[in-house]
């Protein structure tokens, strides 16, 4: 079975994808996260790179690489992102922390960057937009038209919480140990539009649900649709926002990989006519839930069997489903290799945490993830 080949409309589905990063800002002596209003009007003039873009608050900075068709390219493209984010966050002699919370700072010392769309997400959302303390990663994967990218959305819930777990980097925030090694997932479900879409069916399914959310006051228009995976409303991909972003270079590259191998391997589910799988929505929340709360430290919670795993049976499980995929497209002895390498080391937040047992200084943690983030740079 060849998935790196069906086409829909004469376009070919996961040929081209795309990687989207958000950072925060500190300073280099203390740690702490500090504002860069150079680096924040540099990238709102478009002048500090053309793949850094700014972010709600000064004190982060967003990164989008360029279409890429293989892995290879995401690393080039990531590399050369991160480099020009760090030189803009020079101009205000700062440094990049790649993780989706700051081990002690919090909302309370983010400004909310000066510019249109950022005042106008506060005016619509209030507290919770000037709260948005987190950074995420996005994965962006060709795809040619809405309802193919509908039928892989609706297929794509049940796999979601363990690409999660594999990503997680956020287990502290406003300076205490949550418990969870992803913290932004809690954080960011707080939002009405957050999480999964129950099945939308088709591109009209699609279009009601955001006629009626747009008519609700919660979104202006489909860019603005929080959830754990969507259609772009700019480009013609289909959208993975669920990741915590990821410390290291080489993990983003692996998440890029798996996403891009699902969503080709769910179109031809779909092509095929095969069902959209029937999943609950408490148990795909308890399962989210789950990965967030665990990672890659505890069970996972598979939502179609209703019972707990261990976090290598639901990695075995995921690979297994894409191995035909990713032999065919080459990928598939990088992918596991890498994977064997984040499951022997763990994941950003189990290393953060670990970091934090060890030494007892944040401080420590936040420059054990500087260290981290800026080695794939070199």
């Amino acid at each position: 079975m060849r998935t790196d080949g069906l086409q829909t409309e004469g376009a070919v589905v996961g040929r081209t994808l795309g990687v989207e990063e958000e950072f925060h800002l500190v300073d280099p002596a203390t740690m702490e996260m500090t504002p860069g209003p150079r680096a924040s009007a540099a990238a709102l003039a478009g002048d500090a790179g053309e793949r850094v873009h700014p972010e709600i608050a000064t004190t982060q900075l967003e990164i989008a690489t360029g279409i890429c068709t293989s892995l290879e390219q995401v690393r080039a493209e990531l590399v050369a992102a991160r480099r020009e984010a760090a030189a803009a966050a020079e101009r205000d002699g700062l440094l990049l922390l790649p993780a989706s919370t700051h081990p002690w700072n919090s909302w309370h010392t983010m400004p909310v960057t000066p510019g249109e769309r950022y005042e106008a997400m506060v005016d619509r959302w209030a507290g919770l937009a000037r709260q948005q303390d987190i950074c995420g990663c996005h994965v962006h994967v060709g795809i040619p038209d809405l309802d193919t990218a509908v039928a892989v959305l609706d297929r794509t819930r049940p796999y979601i919480p363990v690409l999660l777990a594999m990503t997680c980097s956020s287990p502290f925030h406003d300076g205490v140990d949550t418990g969870y090694e992803s913290w932004r997932t809690l954080w960011w479900t707080r939002f009405p539009h957050a999480g999964a879409p129950e099945p939308l069916g088709d591109a009209d399914g699609y279009r009601r649900v955001l006629a009626g959310l747009v008519a609700s006051g919660v979104v202006a228009d489909g860019s603005h649709l929080y959830w754990d995976v969507r259609p772009s409303a700019r480009l013609p991909t289909i959208e993975f926002r669920l990741a915590d972003v990821c410390t290291t270079v080489d993990d983003t590259v692996l998440h890029a990989a798996l996403v891009r191998s699902l969503v080709r391997v769910l179109a031809v589910r779909a092509q095929r006519g095969e069902p959209v799988p029937e999943l609950r929505p408490e148990l795909l929340r308890a399962a989210r839930w789950r990965a967030a709360r665990s990672g890659l430290t505890g069970p996972l919670f598979d939502p179609l069997r209703a019972e707990l795993v261990g976090p290598r049976e639901a990695v075995g499980a995921l690979l297994a489903e894409l191995e035909e995929d990713l032999i065919e497209a080459g990928e598939w002895d990088e992918v596991t290799a890498r994977v064997q390498d984040l499951l022997g080391r763990g994941t950003s937040a189990a290393r953060q945490r670990s970091t934090w047992l060890r030494t007892g200084d944040r401080r420590a943690v936040a420059e054990w993830v500087v260290r981290e983030g800026a080695a794939g740079r070199s």
